[in-house]
């Protein structure tokens, strides 16, 4: 098979599932890791495609991919940046945790913690802490969302509203290069909105693939975290807003 006819065939066969890992499109194409991984460089320069940490993706602006794909997508990345994160969490706070595969990762790290409190609106996250007995867990009413567990709707934001927590823990779907925070589902974004309002200190946590990475609803901008969590170097604009606004950068690196 020419390279030119694999690149079409991989293109199909991802933007038909959204995300595909580098080990299934070998068992695929029947080729070496090296010839996938140069295939999917060259679709990634011609901007068909998002390469990531084992595989590829596409992006949309009006929906997000596949809730068990994001799951294992950078997933090492994740995990230190949740490692990261945990560590500004003193034991028996008080926090706001959202919706997404990054703070599920992050929910697992904070299991080494004691006494906290912890307000959600994922049903993931609340399935992980409540294995530990010190853990004080409440979860906000609203509309369950059958492919992540994420509740949305008024009656969850009317829910956090009636919170004031220490610390808002909120993963994003993409960051825009003006700073713009941005998410796929508006009712989704509505409850986020809440959490960073009713939060003493906002964490964002986010992974190199969210920057410039492209999702149709405006949650917020960059400047209303107190920290980012992330595991690269910002693009050059997103670090001048995050310094203009006092926003503290933690980079995990490899």
């Amino acid at each position: 098979m020419s390279q030119k006819h694999r690149l079409e065939q991989i293109m199909d066969l991802i933007q038909a599932s959204g995300f595909l890992t580098t080990e299934q499109l070998v068992e695929e194409f029947g080729v070496t890791p090296q010839t996938i991984r140069r295939d999917l460089n060259e679709l990634a320069r011609q901007n068909r495609l998002r390469r990531h940490h084992g595989g590829a993706g596409v992006d949309s602006s009006t929906a997000n991919t596949a809730y068990q794909q994001r799951k294992i997508m950078n997933l090492e990345a994740k995990e230190r940046i949740a490692n990261a994160l945990v560590q500004h969490i003193p034991d028996n706070a008080s926090m706001f945790i959202n919706i997404g595969t990054t703070t599920e990762t992050i929910a697992k790290a904070l299991l080494q913690k004691r006494g906290l409190s912890i307000v959600t609106n994922n049903l993931h996250v609340a399935s992980i802490l409540s294995a530990k007995e010190d853990f004080h867990i409440i979860i906000a009413g609203g509309e369950v969302r059958n492919r992540d567990g994420g509740i949305v709707g008024e009656a969850a934001v009317d829910f956090i509203n009636q919170f004031k927590m220490d610390y808002g823990i909120i993963g994003i779907s993409g960051i825009h290069h003006d700073g713009s925070l941005l998410d796929f589902d508006y009712r989704e974004v509505r409850v986020a909105q809440s959490i960073i309002a009713n939060s003493t200190e906002v964490l964002l946590a986010a992974d190199h693939s969210k920057f410039g990475r492209n999702a149709m609803v405006r949650l917020g901008n960059i400047g209303q975290a107190d920290h980012l969590f992330t595991d690269a170097r910002p693009p050059e604009k997103i670090r001048k807003l995050l310094e203009v606004n006092g926003v503290e950068v933690h980079i995990t690196g490899d």
